[in-house]
């Protein structure tokens, strides 16, 4: 009897114990963190001098960049430069092979030689059908005059006219054939100069002073016209090739003041001056190009770097600005969550211009009002939640203990004096100490 009475009396302790600690978990746990104020960040909004900026994103890029190839189809003999040569015009960058190319200037300049030697020939001929012409035709003229005293007989006046003829014939094939040779020297000639202008196609030179960023063949394969050998760039003029929406073209324009911003290094940020100003928009993304000339690069630099350039477009002495982190985005619209009496309540918003860090609002608040958000950004806000102003990074999230134990001392201290009556330990997930009566 005595057993039963004191099982009995266990088995009502571990009931009255299964329902304290419940209630303490909901006392201690679910109702702090479903009704408890969240730690929210505050911002008091303030007029202040605003500079207006536009920002882009792009890479940069050179204005001038050339793709290296052959002339002639023919095999590489050398290649002279490497990635990150420098190069001056004119420097002799590969050289094909020109043996082939040799011999056949070769054979232009024998043609040529053979070419002025007929001129030769035919001038002489040419000399001596102008001779025989000119005595033809002094004969018939004597011969006439002596037809005239009966000294000479009509058939002698005939012979001569004949024989002039025959050398005035001569001589015209003279003239032709000498034309004929001088022709043929100018053809030589050309031909000379086309051979050796092929020739010259087989060392590649540098256009312009520059850098040589990349090397794509090697010597001894056989190259096309149009293939890449290397690739040149002038570094005269380098700028970041920047994607701006086409919203803010109306604010640009070209010697606009810009700072420009690395992804490599955000610490940096070099000055420089809105350089061109794109005519045509991405007909999906509807953005435009700006080049901002760049005023001071990085010691190593390459083309392609991402980095972000931010326009001034305007300056405003006492526009009302908060940090831009505080602006929240609901169906395409702005808005901030605003501290009224404890509670966080939603405000819509209209923007204007955007400064470092920070941006305008011409609409939707006053200066004083207190502008709140989350410390970490991933966590949402409500409106009409309660939330309780901290320092940033002093904030405390959860209803669990740096020791790990689940609600805090007051749960424990629960828990301690109920195992005094020997069924916390069953409670809590150890062993029990006494036999007690199930549920």
């Amino acid at each position: 009897m005595q057993s039963d009475r004191l099982a009995s009396h266990n088995w009502r302790w571990a009931r009255v114990a299964r329902w304290l600690i419940a209630v303490a978990l909901v006392a201690t746990v679910v109702y702090p963190a479903k009704f408890r104020p969240l730690p929210v960040i505050g911002h008091e909004v303030a007029k202040s001098p605003l500079v207006s900026e536009i920002m882009g994103t792009g890479t940069l890029e050179v204005r001038i960049k050339t793709t290296i190839s052959p002339r002639l189809q023919e095999r590489l003999a050398q290649v002279l430069v490497d990635q990150n040569d420098v190069v001056q015009a004119g420097q002799l960058l590969a050289r094909l092979d020109d043996g082939e190319l040799r011999q056949q200037v070769e054979v232009a300049e024998s043609e040529l030689a053979a070419a002025r030697a007929t001129v030769e020939r035919v001038k002489v001929d040419e000399a001596r059908a102008e001779a025989v012409e000119q005595q033809a035709r002094r004969d018939h003229q004597r011969i006439a005059e002596l037809l005239a005293t009966r000294v000479s007989s009509q058939a002698d006046l005939d012979k001569a006219a004949e024989q002039l003829s025959v050398a005035e014939a001569d001589l015209r094939r003279a003239h032709a054939a000498s034309r004929e040779a001088e022709s043929q020297v100018v053809t030589a000639e050309k031909t000379l100069a086309y051979q050796q202008e092929r020739l010259a196609f087989t060392r590649i030179v540098s256009p312009y002073d520059g850098l040589v960023v990349r090397r794509d063949r090697d010597p001894g394969g056989g190259v096309v016209p149009g293939s890449s050998l290397v690739q040149l760039i002038s570094t005269n003029e380098l700028w970041i090739s920047a994607w701006v929406d086409e919203t803010a073209m109306a604010s640009l324009a070209t010697g606009q003041v810009a700072r420009v911003v690395f992804r490599s290094e955000p610490a940096r940020e070099p000055s420089g001056h809105v350089a061109r100003l794109g005519r045509e928009a991405d007909r999906e993304t509807r953005e435009f190009l700006v080049d901002v000339r760049v005023g001071e690069l990085p010691a190593n630099w390459a083309v392609g770097r991402r980095a972000e350039v931010f326009i001034e477009a305007g300056h405003t002495s006492d526009a009302l600005t908060l940090p831009q982190q505080f602006v929240q985005w609901r169906e395409g619209r702005p808005g901030v969550f605003v501290h009224e009496r404890g509670r966080a309540a939603w405000r819509a918003v209209s923007l204007g211009g955007r400064g470092r860090g920070v941006v305008e609002v011409t609409q939707g608040l006053s200066p004083g009002d207190q502008v709140i958000r989350r410390p970490d950004a991933r966590q949402p806000l409500e409106s009409g939640g309660r939330v309780r102003l901290v320092e940033p990074g002093r904030e405390r999230t959860g209803a669990v203990g740096s020791t790990g134990r689940v609600g805090g001392p007051g749960l424990q201290a629960l828990a301690g004096r109920v195992s005094s009556r020997g069924v916390a330990s069953e409670v809590l997930g150890g062993p029990a100490t006494q036999q007690s009566a199930p549920l």
